[in-house]
């Protein structure tokens, strides 16, 4: 039985991380990609990345390059191409620049790899995961956006330091747009299996819920130069992990909803079911009043996103 063929397009922070927890946890064999213009980086990477292995107990072939080719035939792709917004870039800049490169990423992907399962994690997320859904006309069960996973596991985290409890014991999910729109649901989080409401006043509760939302940009601002990438990498592998070993894991992922919660043809974050087949089933549940409310309002900035994302594509 062959392993699985993981490639990982971006070899920088947060997609050579990835491919060092995909190697770590034996989830299959690597392909760590970037753009020619970098040159020998992705090899070197990979082979230094190799070279841990006889110290790490791991034996999945990791190898690096700048050409789709290497690349053919993956089962699952996680796509991290793209740049971060720099000072004095707009939003606008921003978006256009990763639209684009998202649209060549997905082409290549489209030609090499037809029956892979797609992650993508580049930012804007929600639109970008749209463009790679658009580009590559995948079945929306193959195209993926990473956003959930990661802003579940910072929620954990930071309800964790709050009760002094393991992370382990808490169980969170938030949906919606991957931003400052994402939406708590409370009735869905517990610390033990006891409802979260019951152990945090709800004022402090919103305070955390906004740490949350804020949780990308805190880190760029400690770190003041880069972002953000073991917790985003590791987030990528967990998905990874699901799909290659079948897991049939119920997490938050940026999934294409039509008839679901009434979206109507777009990526947001919500519950799904995700195994070999990608993702196998969206969730829906029954939100409160409130919940739904700040979900649609989620789901507006999405589209807003993505009819601005495709104004500046035509332009």
């Amino acid at each position: 039985m062959r392993r699985a063929k993981i490639t990982v397009i971006g070899a920088g922070n947060v997609g050579a991380t990835c491919a060092h927890w995909c190697a770590a946890a034996e989830l299959g064999d690597i392909v760590l990609l970037d753009i020619p213009q970098t040159e020998d980086m992705p090899a070197g990477k990979a082979l230094d990345l190799m070279q841990s292995s006889p110290i790490m107990g791991f034996d999945s072939k990791i190898v690096g390059t700048t050409s789709y080719d290497d690349a053919a035939d993956s089962d699952v792709i996680v796509v991290t191409a793209g740049i971060p917004r720099k000072p004095g870039m707009s939003r606008d800049d921003l978006l256009s620049t990763n639209a684009r490169i998202i649209t060549s990423v997905g082409e290549e992907i489209k030609k090499s790899s037809p029956n892979a399962v797609v992650i993508v994690v580049s930012n804007p997320l929600d639109a970008m995961v749209q463009q790679m859904w658009k580009v590559t006309g995948f079945d929306r069960a193959k195209v993926c956006g990473q956003a959930g996973v990661l802003d579940t596991a910072r929620y954990r985290t930071f309800l964790a330091m709050e009760l002094g409890v393991s992370v382990e014991d808490i169980s969170a999910l938030l949906m919606g747009g991957h931003g400052d729109t994402m939406v708590p649901i409370p009735s869905c989080t517990s610390v033990g299996g006891i409802p979260v409401t019951q152990l945090i006043d709800p004022a402090r509760l919103e305070e955390i819920v906004e740490r949350t939302r804020k949780g990308g940009a805190e880190i760029v601002s400690l770190l003041k130069t880069g972002s953000a990438y073991y917790a985003p990498a590791a987030a990528c592998a967990q998905m990874v992990e699901a799909v290659v070993k079948d897991k049939k894991r119920c997490i938050p992922v940026a999934a294409l909803c039509e008839s679901e919660y009434g979206v109507g043809g777009y990526y947001v974050g919500v519950p799904v079911i995700m195994g070999s087949g990608g993702v196998e089933k969206v969730i829906e549940l029954k939100l409160t009043d409130a919940e739904t409310a700040d979900f649609q309002k989620s789901v507006d900035a999405v589209k807003s996103l993505v009819a601005s994302m495709d104004e500046l594509l035509a332009g």
